[in-house]
């Protein structure tokens, strides 16, 4: 089991980036057919050695620029040496309500007795009825022998989503589609478990609202926004807000309402950071986009103050005491803007003031971004955007420089 220690610290979307969680995609993304792909959240059926091909090619990118790339299967098979990470991680699979209880105890036996690294494969890539020995009950019976007894996690290549970083404290998150419920407890079960994170303070957890770590941006240090629409709800920006402030890790919590639409599922669709001071956003919404900004109450168990709402980049510059937000013009007409927005075009991932990763289909986005002084590491993703999410969502920063000795 790998050891050392981490330090992890993330107070920007911008710092310096030193590691970071990604997800190689591998058997859970085969199981993905027409059949089941719309319930497991994809718009295709991906080809499956490309999709590897363009993830091994971003992570090697990661590495060219000095940033260490960890992958939370090495790190959940580690885990699952441990009892206590195999009890929680298995758990999990026993909530679906699906099983009942005959079927239920066979498959917690048998995922009981597996080895580390075979289990890790099950919770990631699912099982098929056909894979099952012994099974029993009425549910299993009704079962094709395609069919899922356990349900495969093609969603978390998006390792964005089931956990955030702020400071050194971690929100493992509450997904809120059934399909993507899951994978909250693998990064809950490694976080807790793994030597390397030293059993970090939680600072959200899976059972409370939903929220999802694409909808959370760290626009500076003490000062989030946090996006709500078809993922995130309002009630679980306000935890989020309020464990942020009982914590000093926060001053600020802009909250953002975003179309509850697939092409704008996450406020990370449709901005992000690529400086301190800039951003680039979907050019056809950026001018309705607006902001309810959250400051703590009085006393612990005060009211959290809400003013607003006011447009989204005037309550940014505010609270980042800028005289204002840079934003990136794409210079694209509505159609153009549409493609590109499908095609994550505004999901970049910044590896460091005015450095960005951004895949390279969008060329407009990417052009505009460049002539803005921006550097733009450009990769294929062809097969990756299949699941709507660029290089922002595929990725989870667990140490970042603090942004005051991050570059000028």
């Amino acid at each position: 089991m790998t050891s050392r220690p981490l330090d992890p610290y993330v107070d920007s979307e911008v710092g310096q980036l030193r590691a970071v969680l990604l997800h190689r995609p591998g058997t859970e993304l085969s199981r993905l057919t027409p059949r089941n792909n719309d319930r497991l959240l994809f718009d295709g059926v991906p080809w499956v050695a490309r999709a590897q091909e363009e993830h091994d090619a971003f992570a090697e990118r990661l590495r060219e620029h000095g940033v260490s790339v960890y992958y939370l299967a090495d790190l959940l098979t580690d885990v699952l040496e441990l009892a206590a990470a195999r009890t929680d991680t298995i758990d999990a699979v026993l909530r679906d309500p699906r099983l009942g209880d005959d079927l239920g105890a066979v498959v917690r036996s048998h995922l009981g007795g597996l080895h580390p690294d075979q289990l890790s494969e099950v919770l990631i890539g699912g099982m098929l009825r056909s894979e099952l020995p012994g099974g029993v009950g009425l549910p299993y019976a009704l079962l094709g022998d395609q069919d899922f007894v356990v349900d495969p996690l093609p969603n978390a290549l998006f390792t964005r989503d089931s956990s955030v970083w702020l400071r050194e404290q971690v929100a493992v998150t509450s997904l809120a589609m059934p399909a993507r419920q899951r994978e909250s407890s693998l990064t809950g079960a490694i976080y807790a478990h793994h030597p390397m994170f030293n059993d970090p303070e939680l600072l959200f957890a899976p059972d409370l609202e939903p929220l999802e770590g694409g909808d959370v941006l760290l626009l500076g240090p003490g000062v989030l926004a946090v996006g709500v629409g078809e993922r995130t709800t309002p009630a679980g920006a306000e935890r989020l807000a309020r464990q942020a402030f009982a914590r000093d890790l926060a001053d600020q919590v802009l909250v953002v309402p975003i179309a509850q639409d697939r092409a704008t599922m996450h406020l990370d669709t449709v901005c992000t950071m690529v400086d301190r001071d800039a951003m680039i956003v979907y050019p056809n919404i950026a001018d309705g986009l607006v902001a309810y900004t959250l400051t703590a109450p009085d006393g612990p168990i005060g009211r959290l103050r809400v003013d607003g709402p006011q447009p989204f980049l005037v309550a940014a510059a505010e609270a980042l005491q800028v005289d204002r937000i840079r934003t990136i013009d794409t210079g694209l007409d509505q159609v153009g803007a549409e493609r590109e927005q499908w095609d994550d075009g505004n999901n970049t991932l910044s590896i460091a003031p005015r450095v960005t990763m951004a895949y390279e289909r969008n060329h407009h986005t990417n052009r505009a971004l460049q002539e803005a002084g921006i550097e733009v590491i450009e990769i294929a993703g062809s097969e990756l955007g299949s699941g709507r999410g660029g290089p922002r969502c595929m990725s989870c920063p667990i140490v970042r420089d603090p942004l005051s000795s991050s570059g000028a």
